[in-house]
């Protein structure tokens, strides 16, 4: 039965410290290499930090062909998946939220945050594109912090053949007991209702422009039931297991899985 290795990480990230940024997560993927992990998911936007307001427009980057290259060539030579954020600074001066995607093959992908936050629309452009990616004989959804509180799009991807959404979050203020109660709320409804795994990580600590992040990582099962915490607000790599039992255990009893009952007809 397959299964593949994730590691989830919480991260320190400076905002506008891409040097910084980058040196630390080129460790950090060092580090869960040796712990077997085969996709490894960061925060979002871990390379340029995150920030609301003005700033952003002084610390977005491109994701030019020498940031491409580093990481294509780290997950060939490792046979591993790597999710990285930044926010990109795109063609006719617009900046996405992004998430980019290197496959053990040396290709790569991108989601572009398809919900912004109110404090986001000023300064960020919104992606237009529900994609599903496939990574270790598994497809998966990446959604980016206010995209989950958006139920239609974890059924689109769903309905797209998605087995796991990774969530990535930037999401700032409060303790981490707090923002596990918040993110338990809906996120095990996006895992219940439609039968996939959600694994969600996020920021943590000061990162020097104003925002505190209390980190924490959350992995629900297709069941729509918690596996694996953490509310440890501190920076550190959390393994988690993907596997296909879990996903066919509900996924063949016809009074759990839902999907395939819904009325499409009609919305």
């Amino acid at each position: 039965m397959k299964a593949v290795k994730a590691a989830l990480i919480v991260q320190n990230c400076i905002a506008g410290d891409f040097n910084q940024n980058l040196a630390s997560t080129l460790n950090l993927i060092s580090r869960a290499v040796k712990k077997k992990a085969k996709i490894i998911v960061f925060p979002e936007m871990n390379l340029t930090g995150y920030v609301s307001g003005t700033q952003i427009i002084s610390i977005c980057k491109p994701a030019d062909q020498d940031l491409i290259n580093k990481f294509s060539n780290i997950a060939r030579k490792q046979n591993i998946t790597i999710l990285v954020g930044l926010a990109e600074k795109a063609a006719k001066n617009q900046i996405f939220a992004s998430h980019l995607i290197f496959y053990p093959s040396g290709n790569n992908s991108i989601y572009r945050k398809i919900h912004t936050s109110p404090f986001e629309q000023k300064y960020f452009t919104k992606g237009n594109e529900i994609e599903v990616f496939k990574s270790h004989e598994f497809n998966f959804g990446i959604q980016l912090c206010y995209d989950a509180h958006f139920p239609e799009l974890s059924t689109a991807m769903a309905l797209k053949q998605a087995d796991i959404i990774f969530i990535p979050h930037a999401s700032p203020r409060g303790n981490s007991r707090d923002k596990y109660n918040s993110w338990v709320r809906h996120l095990r409804a996006r895992a219940y209702d439609n039968s996939v795994y959600i694994a969600a990580c996020n920021q943590t600590g000061d990162n020097l422009k104003g925002l505190i992040f209390p980190g924490i990582v959350l992995f629900i099962g297709p069941d729509g039931n918690v596996i694996y915490k953490s509310i440890e607000q501190k920076e550190g790599i959390h393994i988690i297991n993907i596997e296909q039992s879990a996903l066919d255990q509900v996924r063949s009893h016809k009074m759990r899985y839902f999907l395939p009952q819904r009325r499409s007809d009609l919305f």
